[in-house]
């Protein structure tokens, strides 16, 4: 695993987007595993500017978001359909059904999480994961358990993520508690993966997850096995590491 502390939050968007941007140049018609949350939203933005630019080009990319919200429609202002629309999909020149988001509003479980994981396959398999680091080492939405999801599922959101989502609604009894995600093996069975983690309220999760032991309790400790794992964080996120990277 690479481990990068950057020099600031700007630059941790900034070498991101790059290692985005060289992937894409390198392979136009590469499938690109997206992430929401407010860290990736600079790196969105970089990317966007750089498409503005003619810079990079999205034109023949596939895209698989990680997650969705179980019971938000793509219309819903909280959606990550809807995130992913305002901070991306409607400011490059991506074909919008290239782009794949689990069905929240279908309410049938079993049959979104077999038709992500279909589409997944049938695109070739997903080439670089982005991904951030929940406040409990949550990836996706994959929480603390006992083991490690292998495929997307329906998961139980914690009372700490529902807690730390909660900002982003009118009310904490307007966040869903369900939600649709990769698996832990469908996220390891990408051939890049890139993390991104900002904020010093991170920073002793980030200790854990990739400098602790691996264990299913601390869902991101998975990706200090992956074969090709990136992790970038700002000066905070990173002040318990700065003498074991």
């Amino acid at each position: 695993m690479e481990f990068i502390i950057a020099e600031s939050t700007e630059d941790m968007s900034r070498q991101a987007a790059d290692r985005i941007a060289s992937f894409v140049e390198a392979d136009p018609a590469c499938v690109l595993g997206l992430a929401t949350g407010t860290t990736p939203i600079g790196l969105y933005a970089d990317l966007v500017e750089d498409c503005a630019k003619g810079r990079i080009s999205f034109a023949d990319v596939t895209t698989f978001n990680l997650d969705e919200y179980r019971g938000l429609a793509p219309e819903h202002d909280q959606s990550y359909r809807y995130f992913m629309k305002k901070h991306l999909f409607d400011h490059v020149d991506i074909d919008q059904e290239r782009t794949h988001v689990p069905e929240g509003s279908n309410p049938d479980a079993d049959a979104v999480c077999a038709a992500y994981e279909r589409a997944i396959e049938e695109a070739g398999g997903i080439d670089l994961q982005l991904l951030g680091l929940g406040p409990n080492g949550h990836i996706g939405f994959n929480e603390p358990e006992d083991t490690f999801p292998k495929t997307t599922h329906c998961v139980d959101l914690t009372e700490s993520t529902i807690q730390a989502n909660s900002r982003l609604f009118d009310s904490i009894d307007d966040v869903p508690r369900q939600a649709y995600t990769m698996g832990i093996g469908t996220i390891m069975a990408a051939r890049s993966v890139l993390v991104v983690v900002e904020g010093s309220h991170k920073a002793e999760i980030v200790k854990r997850a990739f400098f602790g032991p691996v264990t299913p309790q601390v869902p991101a400790s998975i990706l200090q096995f992956h074969p090709n794992a990136t992790v970038i964080v700002d000066p905070a996120a990173g002040e318990l590491c700065r003498d074991l990277g």
